[in-house]
């Protein structure tokens, strides 16, 4: 049985107790926060542990810590952890370094990781850090843990940025690409209810075979662009209006923040 705390039960941290709670039932989880009447809420919902100070949370002794504070706020939590030199730390905060995590808390392994909202359905895509001297053990451990939430993308410190910007801007641009996809099916006369499973299906499928097969995205398009057939010309007035332009200039101005 694995003790997990979740210091910040805000968006993030809710969704990773969702998907915690779903994967991991015989494990104790514990959410950190200050007082809160959603957070309340919450926890009495799902299930989960709930206190509202830091003091109580060493007290418990937790085999994982995952930081979900405000980046401003992460590095006074760490200072505020008195932990086993054995606890691994997780680190979510965006812009703050492994340099300064582990200058704070040098004792414990520490990994970075740059969740999206679907980790609450154990569907998420995770951008994680590991430093190269971390033993292998722990590693897998971490690995695994994290799995258990959606899929890992290992990249390096300095590519979590645009690896967060794709999983976690990404999914509101889909949303957007779905809610059109609905109000062209109600323009030619499907139900709104129908029109929109329609797009989310046919989205959940693209996507599931984009990402298991080894085909580069272009090669699987043009296995349903047949010669001069409805989707090419539907492609060409994509690319009439900017969309594949469109796409890229959104996600290097979210990248930019």
């Amino acid at each position: 049985m694995t003790k997990i705390a979740v210091i910040g039960v805000g968006h993030m941290g809710s969704a990773i107790i969702k998907g915690l709670v779903k994967s991991s039932p015989d494990n104790i989880i514990i959410g950190e926060n200050p007082t809160n009447p959603r957070v309340n809420d919450l926890a009495q919902q799902l299930g989960f542990d709930l206190i509202d100070n830091l003091l109580d949370l060493n007290n418990l002794k937790p085999d994982i810590v995952i930081l979900t504070t405000p980046a401003p706020l992460t590095l006074q939590v760490a200072k505020g952890l008195d932990l086993d030199k054995k606890t691994i730390i997780i680190s979510a905060a965006a812009g703050v370094s492994y340099k300064d995590l582990h200058t704070t808390l040098p004792n414990n392994p520490i990994a970075r990781i740059i969740p999206n909202i679907p980790v609450s359905i154990n569907s998420g895509t995770i951008g994680l850090f590991l430093p190269e001297d971390m033993e292998s053990d722990t590693k897998v451990e971490i690995e695994d843990f994290l799995a258990q939430l959606g899929d890992i993308i290992t990249v390096k410190e300095d590519q979590l940025s645009i690896v967060g910007t794709i999983a976690g801007c990404g999914p509101a641009f889909v949303d957007v690409f779905l809610d059109a996809l609905g109000d062209a099916g109600v323009l030619n006369g499907l139900s709104r209810s129908v029109a929109n499973k329609l797009a989310a299906s046919m989205v959940k499928g693209s996507s599931s075979l984009a990402y298991d097969s080894p085909l580069a995205p272009a090669q699987l398009r043009d296995q349903v662009c047949s010669p001069g057939g409805t989707t090419i010309k539907g492609v060409v007035d994509l690319e009439k209006n900017g969309f594949r332009y469109s796409i890229i200039s959104a996600i290097n101005k979210a990248n930019k923040n």
